[in-house]
């Protein structure tokens, strides 16, 4: 039977990142500002480190090439892309405005990104402050000429679609939407293994070097839905109640399904929890504190930890008052 283990992330500095991420959930960095951890990460410009166990200190990339049983049966895994996950999994925290952005989909990034995977992404929102907002597409039709003359005039935030954005939210961004993460934004991103962004619009900002970001304007423009963007709806979100713990699902499409668990229960009424037998799963604890038993392990689960779960995991009775994200691919 297979065991589950702890993940420790890898860490981004980019300029538009705070501290929240240390301060809130743990994380233990020098980058500063710390802008995103990748939680779960077989991408190789961020490999996530197993945390503990019998595989303590390796990438989780490594530990799933020599055991490719513990990803499962998943559809979207290839035998040509060997110990990579279907899925990313991210915190983000946007002490300042993204860029404006859009990402390719599957057949345009595997023709002209060399093979790689597109990127479709669902955001969860754990905090937002008050005026927090975020780019959800333009506010009317454009097509390629206009888009680029708004921005030669640096009008092409007079274009964009904001929406207010609240905790809890939940937003579905498809590949070839733009979109762009708004300051005072902290959110879990479920998203393709890919880390291909096309920017049109970065406030004309400077990195640490003096050197302005680069934009990439032809492809954003190749992939990009130009109409315009009605407002997202957020779905109709159901709680469904067991003994000890409650159930939610956030997100389910082609390319992963997130629940949010609600654990509240002592250690004699443990909640029992077993990965699909054919198919790993991810467990990513965004409040709270609890304990996880298996036959064969025994671990503390506080906010900002990730654990992985190989498929036919051994069952885990979990405890404590805590909420987890559930994510398969």
């Amino acid at each position: 039977m297979n065991v589950p283990f702890m993940l420790t992330p890898a860490c981004k500095d980019y300029l538009w990142g705070g501290d929240r991420l240390k301060k809130e959930y743990g994380k233990k960095t020098q980058l500063a500002p710390l802008a995103e951890t990748w939680e779960c990460s077989t991408h190789p410009d961020g490999l996530s480190i197993v945390r503990d166990g019998a595989y303590k200190g390796m990438t989780l990339k490594d530990v799933l090439s020599r055991h490719p049983e513990y990803i499962g049966t998943h559809p979207d895994v290839s035998e040509d892309r060997p110990g990579e996950l279907p899925i990313l999994v991210k915190l983000i925290d946007a002490s300042k405005d993204l860029s404006v952005q859009v990402h390719p989909d599957d057949d345009y990034a595997y023709v002209n990104e060399g093979g790689s995977r597109g990127k479709t992404e669902g955001w969860y929102v754990l905090d937002a402050s008050e005026d927090a907002s975020l780019v959800y597409g333009f506010e009317f039709d454009l097509d390629p000429e206009s888009i680029r003359r708004y921005a030669a005039e640096g009008r092409l935030e007079d274009c964009l679609h904001r929406i207010p954005v609240k905790k809890d939210d939940v937003f579905y961004i498809k590949a070839g939407t733009i979109h762009a993460i708004g300051a005072g934004t902290l959110i879990a991103e479920i998203q393709e293994n890919s880390n291909i962004t096309y920017r049109l619009y970065d406030y004309d900002r400077t990195d640490k070097n003096g050197n302005r970001r680069p934009l990439h304007m032809d492809r954003a423009l190749d992939v990009a839905c130009l109409d315009r963007m009605p407002d997202p709806v957020q779905p109709m979100r159901v709680l469904r109640y067991e003994p000890g713990v409650a159930k939610e699902l956030l997100f389910r499409c082609r390319y992963f399904e997130v629940h949010r668990i609600m654990i509240n229960a002592s250690e004699e009424d443990a909640i029992p929890y077993r990965a699909d037998e054919l198919s790993f799963r991810v467990l990513l604890c965004i409040d709270g504190e609890g304990l996880a038993k298996g036959q064969d392990l025994s671990m503390v689960i506080k906010k900002g930890d990730c654990i992985f779960i190989p498929a036919d995991s051994e069952c885990l009775k979990m405890s404590g008052k805590l909420q987890l994200l559930d994510i398969c691919g």
